[in-house]
């Protein structure tokens, strides 16, 4: 489930109506407040700052970690120059079971503090301002934001305090004493800390969450016990367990709502005596080691080059050695691995700093991005029809960049060092998947050396032959054979263009991916027009600049429109719209409309737990009930007014038309498999109709 987060942040940069405010902002939700403790400042002084939400009854937002849904809110501080803002201090939250499912947030009231710190040489009036973003959930979610403005005066004295803020205070977490230690084994994580003087209550409320998604599982129930100074946890490892290089960090809390109080837990990893080993690497890569790890992403390198969108590029460059008798084949080897080599050292980094934002990466994350997938799809294109001769690169593919300034050719072979990395991410060669499992979950030193390691691999057969020129007279002699061979090497890669285009028609409907197909026509005439040696002026080549332009037009707009949502299993859905219920309606079909989004936790558990049911299913089948989604994961003007037309400002919504009645009948927000069946058996539906 948390996987529909990211819909949620696009959600949130576009397409949501900003409240300009003072330091007050309401919606019907919420009241947002922003306030400062004392109310003035002195130079060079910490103070306070608070964001405090004030939610009607039954409306709740979220703690940093949200939990199996959900999304924290943010703060973006503009403060007077020289002035230092620090992080939001987040209180002790309860628990919030939605479904099957379980979240961490606030209710009623809740202060959000930051500690900031003015310019020793400020003076006057001071504007500060915060824009929040925030999403405010029941049985809907509602994404918000609001812009806040406050202006400060130097202050007489800055020892004020407010009660509000310390009430605030006090409901932040303490620091847990004592020692902290952990250990994973068959997918459970067992903490131990010891020496930090909590006694509770055999009966007593105790419960542990990560400061992050990821290594502990939210839902899952835990167990604890208490053996003199040393309390035991017992806790279900989430989807990014810890490694053993990383601490676990989290919020320990004892007692029920009204009296919970929490702890700051930083636990280490037990010892390597002390902990116990998965049976199976692949399980949990992190026990390997990183010899291991190093020795592996070695021979998986080397496998790598063998791979289908690999081997042309890499057969195509070693035959650019052959023949020659220069006595340079080595510093082309040498510039290509160097090619090979930076480029894994730069996605080693690429992929630290996003792990380092709260990202859950891994090889071939790239291919989660249509416009990712677009370009390597148009990538291999272009690199097919060079290989099968309709164009030329100056020479060849091997010749890019050769005629750069400098050594001629050296620059071509760095670059098809480069190139070779690039085609080859959509592959993953055996033995890659252990030790790029390990790379991904350690710290960046140990994660750059499995990745140079890998790149080592890859990049040592073709250097080992510019080395070895003498090796290269085992090959055939120079001749007809080399083009044909080069000609042959062009299938694979349209092959992995291929395959790139199923990716694709997983992840965009039927008009961006027809927009994709029509780039990569008009990409293929330009090449075919550019390779003609009777068009070399430029009025005569202005028309291939025209149709490749157009490609390129093609793939923004296949790789930028609104996803959506596919189709994974249990009922088949079309799309909403007034005109098709309409149409269905008179036609006398039943139809039953699911108004839903990606990031709203309460349409994906009533989802599972209700629509999507085998007997929920085959009831809409066996009586020609039409299901429509109505998605509103980004913002669309129809679904938001038919919301509104209904008493609803977010989803879910589900709408029941029987046949004949002039209004549907509302579904409960919270659904069972149940629910549904009952309201289908309530519109006196009996014998099955067929869906027009």
């Amino acid at each position: 489930m948390r996987r529909l987060l990211p819909a949620l942040l696009l959600l949130s940069c576009f397409g949501i109506s900003t409240l300009h405010a003072d330091t007050v902002a309401r919606t019907s939700q919420v009241t947002l407040t922003l306030l400062a403790e004392p109310a003035g400042y002195t130079p060079g002084r910490p103070l306070w700052l608070a964001l405090r939400f004030d939610l009607i009854p039954q409306w709740h937002v979220y703690w940093r970690n949200p939990g199996d849904s959900g999304e924290a809110p943010r703060v973006a501080w503009q403060l007077p120059g020289g002035w230092r803002g620090g992080e939001l201090q987040w209180p002790v939250p309860q628990r919030i079971a939605v479904g099957p499912l379980l979240n961490y947030g606030y209710a009623d009231s809740v202060m959000l503090l930051a500690e900031v710190t003015p310019a020793a040489a400020a003076t006057g009036a001071a504007a500060l301002h915060a824009d929040v973003r925030w999403l405010v959930c029941r049985e809907e979610c509602i994404p918000q934001q609001a812009r806040l403005d406050l202006t400060l005066s130097v202050a007489d004295d800055g020892t004020t305090t407010d009660p509000r803020f310390d009430a605030a205070r006090a409901r932040l977490p303490g620091a847990l004493g004592g020692d902290a230690d952990y250990r994973v084994a068959d997918g459970r994580i067992r903490l131990r800390l010891t020496g930090g003087g909590l006694t509770p209550a055999a009966d007593a409320a105790l419960w542990f969450a990560a400061d992050r998604w990821g290594p502990i599982a939210p839902s899952a129930p835990q167990r604890w016990a208490i053996d003199g100074d040393r309390l035991t946890l017992d806790l279900a490892a989430g989807e990014v367990p810890p490694s053993a290089a990383e601490p676990l960090s989290g919020l320990l809390v004892v007692g029920d709502d009204a009296s919970r109080r929490g702890y700051t837990v930083s636990a280490r990893a037990a010892p390597a005596d002390d902990r116990t080993r998965t049976a199976s690497g692949d399980s949990h890569a992190a026990t390997i080691g990183l010899a291991l790890a190093i020795g592996l992403a070695f021979v998986g390198g080397l496998l790598l080059n063998l791979m289908p969108c690999v081997l042309p590029v890499l057969s195509i460059k070693l035959l650019s050695l052959v023949g020659r008798h220069d006595g340079h084949t080595g510093r082309h080897g040498i510039a290509y691995s160097a090619g090979v080599l930076l480029t894994f050292a730069l996605l080693a980094a690429l992929l630290s700093s996003l792990r380092a934002t709260g990202a859950m990466l891994g090889w071939g994350f790239q291919l989660q991005e249509p416009v990712i997938v677009v370009a390597l799809m148009y990538l291999m294109l272009t690199l097919g029809m060079n290989l099968s001769g309709v164009f030329g690169f100056g020479g060849g593919l091997a010749g890019v960049g050769q005629t750069a300034a400098g050594r001629p050719g050296l620059r071509g072979s760095f670059a098809s060092g480069v190139l070779a990395v690039v085609v080859a991410s959509p592959c993953t060669a055996p033995f890659m998947g252990t030790a790029l499992g390990y790379a991904l979950t350690r710290p960046v030193m140990e994660s750059t050396l499995v990745f140079v390691a890998l790149g080592t691999g890859f990049a040592l057969p073709l250097l080992l032959l510019s080395l070895q020129p003498a090796w290269l007279r085992l090959l055939p002699r120079p001749g007809p054979w080399m083009e044909r061979l080069r000609q042959a090497l062009a299938f694979p890669l349209y092959a992995t263009a291929a395959w790139l285009l199923w990716v694709l028609s997983q992840q965009l409907a039927a008009g961006p991916l027809a927009a994709a197909l029509a780039g990569g026509v008009l990409l293929a005439f330009g090449l075919w027009w550019l390779g003609q040696t009777w068009r070399r002026t430029w009025s005569r080549r202005l028309p291939a600049a025209v149709l490749l332009t157009g490609g390129l037009v093609c793939a923004v707009v296949a790789a930028t429109p609104d996803r959506g949502e596919r189709a994974s299993g249990g009922a088949a859905a079309d799309a909403w719209s007034t005109g098709r219920v309409a149409q269905l309606r008179a036609a006398g079909a039943p139809v039953l409309v699911n108004f839903t989004a990606a990031w709203c936790i309460t349409c994906k558990v009533n989802e599972q737990v209700a629509l999507d049911t085998r007997a929920v299913v085959e009831t809409l089948d066996a009586h020609g009930v039409a299901y429509l989604k109505a998605d509103w994961t980004r913002r669309d003007a129809k679904i938001t007014a038919e919301l509104q037309r209904h008493g609803r400002s977010g989803v879910p919504l589900y709408l029941l038309y029987a046949a004949g009645d002039p209004e549907p009948r509302v579904l409960p927000q919270l659904l069972t498999e149940r629910s549904v069946l009952d309201a289908i058996a309530d519109i006196g539906i009996g014998k099955p109709e067929k869906t027009p």
